[in-house]
């Protein structure tokens, strides 16, 4: 297990620390719902995974990602196949582009809500079987319980759900019958922030 503790950009952290003021406001309002409180949580957690989601559905993107930049670095160094995976689509369809761009199409599958059942098997069999299929980039909700993923040298979390539970079952995946060599789990945690209280 490594933890890879990394520092956001200038803006990243302007808007984070915006973000943390009207959420401790918001939290400490005995008026406002449960629901409005963890909108608040979920918004610095989006924060710190590279993007800001506005109450209209509009996502604003940082640019240069701290996180995707070390997941490049990590995948360039290291040998086998990865799986990766990420809590919101925005992130996932980030990491398969910016994966296929540097690997080839062929180097990528994904299962995360828009996938169906068909392709969600098809995913497995060749990051399974495919030696040219190195990167399965899921979310850990969808894609974490009842798949056998037992190719993977790497566990790559870009960002962890809140449950419990949903860790231990993605980490499961990698290390289930069949599975002949060590995994290395990683996780991206952007320092002084949500992601360490997560974790």
């Amino acid at each position: 297990y490594q933890i890879r503790h990394l520092s956001m950009s200038k803006e990243q952290y302007e808007v984070y620390q915006q973000l943390r003021r009207m959420a401790f406001a918001i939290l400490n309002d005995k008026e406002v719902s449960f629901q409005n409180k963890l909108t608040e949580i979920i918004k610095l957690h989006q924060v710190c995974n590279g993007f800001v989601k506005s109450d209209d559905g509009a996502i604003t993107p940082f640019d240069n990602c701290a996180k995707l930049k070390d997941l490049m670095t990590i995948v360039d160094e290291g040998e086998g196949k990865f799986i990766i995976w990420a809590n919101y689509v925005h992130n996932i369809k980030k990491i398969i582009e910016t994966l296929q761009k540097s690997y080839g199409d062929n180097s990528v599958v994904a299962i995360y809500g828009e996938v169906s059942t068909e392709d969600r098997t098809e995913a497995v069999r060749r990051f399974q079987t495919d030696d040219s299929c190195r990167f399965f980039v899921g979310n850990p909700s969808t894609g974490g319980y009842g798949l056998t993923l037992t190719n993977a040298s790497y566990v790559v979390y870009f960002s962890n759900s809140y449950n419990l539970e949903v860790r231990q079952q993605s980490e499961d995946r990698a290390h289930r019958i069949g599975q002949k060599k060590n995994v290395t789990y990683i996780d991206l945690v952007m320092k002084d922030t949500i992601d360490e209280l997560i974790i």
